[in-house]
């Protein structure tokens, strides 16, 4: 069931990108995070080109790595590691970000949207306040940033940095969510029920999504390569996150919603898995209907 579920819920959420209004939201996270994005830029990004210049040169090996290449006439890579290091440093951030703009805007609206379009009839017990939803988030991108500085040293490691961070942001979007999508309809108790049971389907969604978020760092870093064409790589990118965060926001709302309502439908038909079994204490029937008689012994 939970695969079915799994697999009705993302096709679902794949038709409703195509809703105008979803298309409509997705811009609004879009325009105040390219005014963000062109203040800290404006203010910053020199500076923080300096800081990134310093820290690089602290290293030796990489400059003794940087120089060796030069000399077979690669050219000078300096001026365009600094400044991709720099973004590979910020993306988390960027990412980050954009989850909780999507939480705290595009969720609620995509929540409501499902709810009005499939489960109109689905009771809202009002479970968790919108303070509780901003804590909830907070907390758990807090504890994923944590996890994040923790392992950066194991991103070394050529298989762990396509498979850890992807990781990291799949738990983080699977909490913070799976608890928006059922704020306004659950019960505490069914919230609870619904993210343990579920764990592991709203695990792969977000690990999903995870890699789907990483997809859009291509189109930032060409920012970086094709520097003309930086005013467009970088919104359009910045777009794509927030698009995908969109889809994901969809896709958990359809699945837990499904999910709620299959739980107050199975509590209150619960089904007697005993009804149609045979007693084990009543004697073997034969197809007459008669009783075994036991073997008689001279």
């Amino acid at each position: 069931m939970k695969k079915n579920l799994l697999l009705d819920s993302f096709w679902r959420a794949a038709a409703y990108c195509l809703h105008p209004r979803v298309i409509a939201l997705s811009f609004l996270p879009l325009v105040i995070m390219a005014v963000l994005a062109w203040v800290l830029a404006y203010f910053f990004w020199m500076p923080a080109l300096d800081w990134m210049k310093t820290a690089l040169a602290s290293f030796t090996a990489i400059n003794t790595f940087l120089a060796w290449l030069q000399s077979l006439g690669v050219g000078d890579l300096r001026s365009f590691l600094i400044p991709a290091l720099l973004i590979v440093v910020l993306t988390p951030v960027i990412v980050l970000f954009s989850l909780i703009l999507v939480a705290s805007m595009m969720t609620p609206a995509m929540v409501s949207l499902v709810a009005e379009r499939r489960f109109a009839d689905l009771e809202r017990k009002k479970g968790h306040s919108l303070f509780a939803s901003v804590v909830w988030s907070v907390g758990a991108s807090l504890v994923a940033v944590l996890i994040l500085i923790v392992t950066i040293p194991l991103w070394l490691v050529p298989p762990l940095i396509l498979i850890l961070p992807p990781l990291i942001w799949g738990w983080l979007t699977y909490r913070v969510m799976s608890f928006d999508a059922l704020a306004e309809h659950a019960s505490k108790a069914e919230r609870r029920t619904i993210m343990t049971k579920h764990r592991g389907p709203l695990l792969v969604i977000g690990i999903i999504t995870g890699y789907l978020g990483a997809a859009p760092s291509i189109v930032w870093a060409s920012g970086v390569v094709f520097a003309a064409a930086f005013v467009i790589l970088i919104p359009l990118a910045i777009w794509i996150y927030t698009v995908v965060f969109g889809f994901a926001s969809l896709w958990f709302s359809h699945y837990c919603l499904a999910a709620l309502q299959d739980l107050r439908a199975n509590e209150a038909n619960p089904t007697s898995t005993s009804a149609n079994a045979v007693s084990t204490d009543a004697p073997p029937l034969h197809n007459n209907g008669a009783i075994n008689a036991p073997l008689q012994t001279k």
